[in-house]
């Protein structure tokens, strides 16, 4: 009887924070670190309240979907 429920916490507190969406510093990090790795040089990323993007390239979304993190080379 307590494995199902367990079983049921888990998946719910898994959606939970997938829902919420990774902070935009955290997922920036995890992006440069791609970019530096393929040897991409002179760019810039920066965290956008989602209405705020405008004609920047959309390269991921944070923070629950309220901000954009967009990519700008230099």
């Amino acid at each position: 009887m307590l494995k199902p429920v367990l079983s049921v916490l888990l998946v719910s507190a898994a959606a939970t924070a997938w829902a919420a969406g990774k902070p935009c510093d955290e997922l920036k990090a995890e992006i440069a670190a791609k970019l530096d790795e393929k040897g991409v040089k002179n760019y810039e990323i920066n965290a956008v309240d989602s209405d705020k993007v405008g004609d920047a390239k959309v390269i991921g979304s944070c923070e629950g979907g309220s901000k954009k993190l967009t990519y700008v080379r230099k």
